[in-house]
């Protein structure tokens, strides 16, 4: 593998994930469904995780998106999987809090 010179960064917890410092890169993804459609996302983060990834981002891009946030949380953690699942607010974050 060829050495790499990583760009310094402050290390930040995001859910227990150490992400950038002296830490390995995470891997991340996002999923593609709809948020509002709550299964379907739970299901596609629960995928990704057992894929690899360490961290799964997803939009928010509505109310409604925001809305289903915490029902796709309460899925994931019936069905044990504890991935951090990041926001991806496209600009509106303001808007939607």
């Amino acid at each position: 593998m060829p050495d790499v010179n990583r760009r310094r960064s402050v290390a930040v917890d995001v859910g227990g994930v150490a992400v950038g410092g002296p830490n390995p890169i995470v891997v991340q993804s996002m999923t593609n469904t709809d948020t509002v459609e709550v299964e379907a996302t739970a299901t596609q983060v629960e995928q990704l995780a057992s894929a690899g990834s360490e961290l799964v981002r997803i939009t928010v891009n509505t109310r409604k998106a925001a809305e289903a946030v915490p029902h796709i949380i309460e899925r994931l953690g019936e069905r044990g999987v504890s991935v951090p699942v990041v926001g991806d607010f496209h600009y509106n974050g303001h808007l939607l809090l």
